[in-house]
């Protein structure tokens, strides 16, 4: 076979590329000071308007002014940087981490040339397919082994869109004896469908989870649990929520929501610190900003979690959180259980998890005393690998999770269990994940 340098391979598409963004570049006028003249008047006015702290407000308009007056933004005549430079100025003044400013003028000039009725069909009909190709946020959901049942959600999208699939994925989970939500690289979205997906965590009585205050109408909204449901709730699931720095605004109402309820428990870390919904406002014909226009006000704490985050009950590395997740939900089933039979179980997953998280190395000497043949079972040692194989069938790697108990690669329901007398090996205990077991003394 030709072998190709991958240097050959990548560097043609860095050209191109690069030769894309020249183009771009070529394409997007640069400033004039009187345009940012007009963006920085329009974002005064739009903030001032309607930025949930109206004194918050006036600093912020005061500040990007007075730094235009000065003359801090001559030099910034690229249209992006100018954007993301105003942005770090508005945030110096109200750490509000939801308030940006964007440099949009396609997106503009798609809102703006919406004017027919067919316009705005064929407007939304693009974003809910933009929506679809990502299935609204619901990146996976499965059954873990122990009956375990996973989401990764990584947006809220609107109910009107993504409803059937939250149902679904909520119906789904509903046989599972726990709930592990991860929201780690969820970045937010529609009140609505935390309304959705909490109500199934409830009962059909309604829970008070958030109050909201508005400031463009100076008025308050209130969201509860929906008395009603499509398919089965699970109340009484245990709820783990899966978070992160990179958690944010509604990801971080909903997991605040079920942890002032006690609802769950969350695990990771602490979350980006967003509690004021908004959305984006056209300020000219290239530039857009995301005004924060109200406040969360939990019913509980009489606060919320903006520039604080929401704090997990059990901080570990974001990456660590699933693990943890899991091996608590499992060792909380085992603990609450007295069937022997479903203790085992909820045991058997266990084990993966320690080989995944502390892999054991046996040495070369313990290995070959559990060499030989066990009745119709046999156990042989192959360049430092023990193999197990019976009669005819398939033969399985043998991967240790204590000093004498094994898995077999590629078997997830079998696995073997060493029997010794003193310090000899005596036999073989073939173990089951429905709880049975079987024995072979060792022939030979």
């Amino acid at each position: 076979m030709k072998t190709t340098n991958i240097f050959t391979l990548i560097f043609p598409a860095l050209i191109v590329l690069f030769s894309t963004q020249i183009t771009a570049q070529e394409k997007t006028s640069l400033l004039t000071l009187e345009e940012q003249q007009i963006v920085v008047d329009s974002i005064s006015s739009k903030l001032n308007a309607n930025y949930i702290f109206p004194d918050v407000a006036a600093k912020m308009a005061s500040n990007i002014e007075s730094k235009l007056r000065k003359g801090d933004y001559k030099s910034t005549l690229d249209p992006q940087e100018f954007a993301n430079t105003l942005t770090t100025d508005l945030q110096d003044i109200s750490k509000d981490k939801h308030l940006r400013v964007s440099f949009a003028p396609e997106r503009i000039k798609e809102q703006q040339q919406t004017i027919t009725a067919e316009d705005s069909i064929a407007f939304l009909n693009r974003h809910i397919n933009s929506l679809k190709r990502n299935n609204f946020g619901f990146k996976e959901v499965k059954i873990l082994d122990g009956n375990i049942g996973y989401l990764d959600l990584r947006s809220f999208s609107n109910v009107e869109y993504a409803g059937e699939t939250a149902v679904s994925a909520m119906n789904f989970m509903s046989n599972t004896d726990a709930i592990i939500i991860d929201l780690r690289a969820n970045g937010g979205g529609s009140p609505a469908m935390i309304q959705l997906i909490t109500s199934y965590l409830f009962e059909s009585d309604p829970i008070h989870l958030n109050n909201f205050y508005w400031r463009p109408t100076n008025s308050n909204s209130q969201t509860w649990t929906l008395p009603h449901v499509s398919g089965t709730r699970s109340p009484d699931t245990p709820v783990y929520v899966l978070i992160s720095s990179s958690t944010f605004s509604a990801a971080e109402e909903f997991s605040y929501n079920l942890k002032n309820l006690e609802r769950a428990t969350l695990i990771g870390e602490t979350t980006g610190g967003g509690a004021h919904p908004g959305g984006p406002v056209v300020a000219t014909d290239r530039y857009m900003v995301w005004v924060p226009t109200g406040r969360a006000i939990n019913p509980i704490t009489n606060t919320n979690w903006e520039g604080t985050g929401v704090s997990p009950h059990i901080e570990v590395p974001a990456k660590d959180a699933l693990d943890v997740a899991y091996a608590k939900a499992l060792e909380m089933l085992i603990d609450n259980n007295k069937d022997d039979n479903l203790k085992a179980f909820y045991e058997w997953p266990i084990a993966k998890l320690k080989i995944k998280n502390n892999p054991i190395s046996l040495d070369s000497k313990t290995l070959k005393a559990f060499t030989g043949s066990y009745g119709p079972r046999v156990i042989t040692l192959e360049n430092g690998t023990l193999f197990y194989k019976r009669g005819h069938r398939s033969k399985y790697e043998l991967q240790p999770y204590s000093d004498h108990e094994f898995m077999l690669k590629g078997l997830d329901n079998f696995r073997i269990r060493f029997l010794f007398e003193g310090d000899k090996v005596i036999g073989l205990q073939g173990l089951y994940s429905n709880g049975n077991m079987d024995k072979n003394l060792k022939t030979d």
